[in-house]
């Protein structure tokens, strides 16, 4: 799907020493969003974070519907309430 060649991206660019930046990572967990790929879409927000990358309402959105066309509610309540506590 997409949402594997935008995580693909992702890898290239770092391995050519391109720096990742909020518009590519977050286009990458928009990508997971629309495969319905909750995991992946998790795992790029905890490396924006380890990375430096500004995680704003775009990311946070794309990762809660993410969550929530994955059935995982818990987890989509969690990424809600830290988008409020941090923007």
């Amino acid at each position: 799907g997409e949402w594997r060649s935008a995580l693909q991206l992702l890898r290239d660019m770092a391995a050519c020493r391109v720096e990742r930046d909020a518009i590519t990572c977050n286009a990458a967990v928009s990508a997971c969003e629309k495969g319905w790929e909750w995991g992946p879409a998790l795992q790029l927000l905890h490396d924006m974070m380890h990375c430096h990358v500004t995680r704003d309402a775009w990311t946070y959105s794309a990762a809660v519907s993410a969550c929530a066309n994955g059935a995982q509610w818990a987890a989509a309540l969690q990424l809600f309430c830290e988008m409020v506590a941090t923007h």
